[in-house]
């Protein structure tokens, strides 16, 4: 395993030592952080369901990236303080691309039915502006992989947030979450680390879905011969738990009707036998 990594699953039987634990895996992931989503199921504080969109979060056309959205509502699992989640399927379809959103807000995110292992959820990503306005429909399943002790409570998280000012002068999400493209031309994760880890020691969907999309976009825009295009439908099955990296996104473009473009995404864990891990299917419009 990846040093300085542990599965937070080794620590079910000592309740402080998984308190503690959580509280330094959570604060230390990226994901949510870098986005500016504050979930009130963990953190202590008001409930705000909203994400401030930064260019950063735009695509070359104007329109939204799904990363972002994708990442503020992983449906389907339950929440770190109940359970140890392990996300299985995202599903992202964007009805809107939301060119002059400025805040997103995420309603209705919750499970719609948890069984004993798997738990299956849906939520609507609105003009936070006009909450009369759908631009995205987000649906996940996830599965439970651990019961951790009981009496965690909300953490307080003050001074471990990143604040991050809108600015033309913001890197891209993939350089911001540590992604590059290689000298042989594949999209890359570096290895595992704390900032892109889940408390169990896999690679988290934020930086899956940020690299997924970094890769798919280029593909699609090659083949397209423009970078105006857009992501419609986003589904994402994470297959296996990436464990040790780095983590190559392998894919193909097809074409599709006129003005429309398919493309297919592997992430290959290369430390660990390059093993599949998660597989993408994502359709982009192309924008005049």
């Amino acid at each position: 395993m990846t040093e300085g990594l542990r599965d937070i699953r080794e620590l079910m039987d000592d309740a402080d030592a998984y308190r503690d634990e959580l509280f330094r895996r959570w604060t230390g992931l990226l994901s949510y952080r870098y986005i500016g989503r504050n979930h009130d199921s963990m953190n202590l504080g008001d409930t705000d369901d909203t994400v401030r969109i930064r260019r950063d979060m735009r695509n070359a056309a104007g329109g939204l990236m799904v990363a972002p959205l994708a990442i503020s509502s992983p449906e389907g699992c339950q929440t770190d303080m109940v359970a140890v989640p392990n996300p299985v399927i995202a599903s992202v379809q964007i009805i809107d691309p939301g060119v002059d959103v400025q805040t997103i807000e995420i309603v209705g995110s919750g499970v719609v039915h948890q069984g004993r292992t798997m738990g299956y959820g849906r939520c609507l990503i609105v003009d936070a502006d006009h909450p009369d306005r759908v631009l995205a429909f987000i649906e996940g399943q996830g599965a439970v992989i651990g019961i951790p002790p009981e009496g965690l409570d909300r953490m307080d998280v003050s001074g471990t947030e990143i604040v991050i000012e809108d600015s033309p002068d913001l890197p891209p999400l993939w350089q911001a979450f540590g992604a590059e493209k290689r000298g042989d031309g594949y999209w890359i994760l570096p290895p595992l680390t704390l900032e892109l880890a889940s408390p169990d020691a896999a690679l988290h969907i934020g930086p899956q879905h940020v690299l997924l999309e970094t890769a798919a976009t280029e593909l699609a825009a090659d083949l397209a011969g423009t970078p105006r295009v857009q992501v419609t439908s986003w589904h994402v099955m994470f297959m296996a738990r990436g464990k040790v990296g780095p983590f190559r996104a392998e894919g193909i473009a097809y074409a599709g009707e006129p003005g429309r473009i398919g493309v297919r995404i592997t992430i290959h864990d290369e430390g660990n036998d390059d093993r599949a891990v998660t597989s993408c299917a994502a359709v982009f419009d192309v924008l005049p």
